[in-house]
């Protein structure tokens, strides 16, 4: 029997992004880019280590915005012809090139998504989520819900709002999977009272915090992060642990910094001609980045100082890194579970596109450190939180402290002085929402009817998290500015509209299309009982 246990637990989320509007919508990408460089070489790694015969136990979220985006015929079609243009692209760059290692790179891309395209199309059968749902079904992985859009709840002043979020998080997983979810993820881990009443209330088991969440609740872990809590509403919560988690994200103290992985700032679309961008990136010439970037970090040195990436030597680093943090989570394992009456379980939660996306040979890490852990180690084995729980169902009664896995630990990443404007406005319509829920329980008509549907969906999109952090880190502003205020503005649109019974049916129409998410809501979800 293992000393203990590692809980890997991926959080696999994007803001719902649809432009049907526009042919080519840059910020689209994000999604075409996530399922290249993460979801499908994640999975293909899984398949992989099934088909040896590897034990592996994996937690991953999968949040109902991106599983939406994930289901939409327009935006896979968008992402085929994106996969396609860029093998397209390669092809050319293959006849001209003359530079021997340039060449190597260009065929290591165009193998590796010629490879992830087949087995997206033929694997997968042209759907990611089957990937999910045949390694759950197999005993691979976990899958748990999240937050409708991902909303910070501590943040929501509608107690009724919260409680939507959680019950159509369940609900969208509900029909996807078949079944309710056991566990679910917080937007950003965000905690405060009462989640974890209403966790319980929709039949949720365990969720996630940041380590203080544990460290400071009371009464004080006895066991600090190394074995959960449960509430008195009977929710387990594990905590995240840092050290455990730092190797794996940190660029400048973790792995994913070391000088042989693949540079992530360099693309080659800043390297080729106008004429290669408007027919394979984007006809109106933008240097939208292709995902093609052949050179490594090599070091603290400026972009035209990087040398030609080596995937050989990148994956003898993996092979290294893997082992090192098996080796140390070992050690870990061996000091904790000498101090404890349980067997320890260390926690590591990570966004699942740092595996791909941020570090390139991230996925074949995740791969790597899988299978030492199962052939090699004789210290841990790797969990799921649900196998955990059933193992161990005896647990301290504690109650987590308010917290979130954002820097500084609380809210402030997402409240503060560029993103406060937006709270008053969620609250404000919220609340008319909530009003209109109850005071249209009939709607007169089905113009009526849609519009209302429309309204609860456009509450929802204002509320994602993403928009605020955005704003914060200064990444994509603009973009996130707009979108905060479309959303707000589409809602106040229509609830006027609603209330002078004079619905404009075309730009209803336009929203229904842009705007898809939750395809089954009905806006009475909103209307307070009692």
């Amino acid at each position: 029997m293992k000393k203990g246990y590692l809980a890997i637990v991926l959080h696999t989320h994007l803001p719902f992004i649809k432009h049907p509007e526009e042919e080519f919508f840059i910020e689209e990408n994000w999604l075409y880019e996530a399922i290249t460089e993460s979801y499908l070489p994640l999975l293909y790694n899984f398949y992989k280590l099934r088909d040896e015969g590897i034990k592996f136990k994996i937690t991953m979220s999968l949040t109902p915005p991106l599983s939406n985006m994930l289901l939409d015929d327009l935006l896979i079609n968008r992402f085929k012809r994106y996969i396609n243009l860029r093998i397209a692209l390669l092809q050319d760059l293959l006849k001209k090139e003359k530079d021997t290692k340039k060449k190597e790179n260009y065929q290591f891309y165009f193998e590796r998504f010629k490879t992830l395209y087949e087995f997206f199309k033929n694997t997968l059968r042209g759907n990611v989520i089957n990937g999910f749902k045949e390694l759950q079904n197999e005993g691979f992985i976990d899958v748990i819900t999240c937050t409708a859009t991902h909303e910070i709840l501590p943040l929501e002043t509608h107690r009724k709002i919260q409680e939507v979020q959680v019950e159509l998080g369940v609900e969208n997983y509900k029909r996807i999977f078949g079944k309710k979810p056991r566990g679910i993820w917080l937007g950003e881990c965000a905690y405060a009272p009462p989640v974890s009443e209403i966790l319980a209330k929709y039949g949720i088991e365990y969720t996630i915090l940041d380590a203080h969440g544990l460290i400071n609740a009371k009464p004080t872990a006895f066991y600090g992060i190394s074995a959960p809590i449960v509430s008195k509403d009977g929710v387990a919560f594990f905590g995240r642990d840092p050290e455990a988690s730092k190797q794996v994200w940190s660029a400048k103290e973790g792995y994913p910094g070391d000088f042989n992985y693949r540079e992530f700032y360099k693309d080659i679309v800043y390297e080729i001609n106008e004429t290669r961008i408007k027919k394979y990136i984007h006809p109106a010439g933008f240097k939208v980045e292709s995902g093609i970037k052949i050179h490594k970090i090599t070091g603290n040195v400026g972009l035209e100082k990087k040398e030609l990436y080596d995937r050989k030597k990148a994956l003898e680093m993996v092979d290294i890194h893997a082992g090192n943090y098996m080796f140390n989570r070992e050690r870990q394992i061996d000091y904790l579970s000498s101090v404890m009456d349980r067997p320890p379980i260390v926690v590591a939660p990570f966004d699942t596109e740092l595996f791909g996306h941020w570090w390139f040979e991230g996925p074949e890490f995740l791969a790597t450190l899988l299978r030492k852990i199962d052939k090699y180690s004789e210290v841990i084995e790797t969990i799921t939180l649900s196998e955990y729980i059933d193992k161990h169902p005896v647990m301290q009664v504690s109650e987590p402290a308010i917290s979130s896995w954002g820097d500084g630990g609380y809210f402030r990443v997402w409240l503060n002085d560029n993103t406060d404007w937006i709270y008053p406005h969620l609250s404000v319509i919220g609340k008319r929402m909530i009003n209109l829920a109850t005071q249209y329980d009939k709607p007169k008509n089905k113009l009526q009817e849609r519009a209302l549907n429309m309204c609860s969906k456009e509450l929802l999109l204002s509320e994602s998290s993403d928009w605020a952090f955005l704003i914060t880190v200064g990444s994509a502003v603009n973009y996130a500015t707009e979108m905060q205020r479309f959303h707000i503005n589409a809602f106040n649109k229509l609830y006027k509209e609603i209330i002078d019974d004079n619905i404009d049916e075309k730009f209803l129409s336009y929203l229904e299309e842009k705007d898809s998410i939750f395809p089954f809501l009905d806006y009475r979800i909103f209307k307070e009982k009692g």
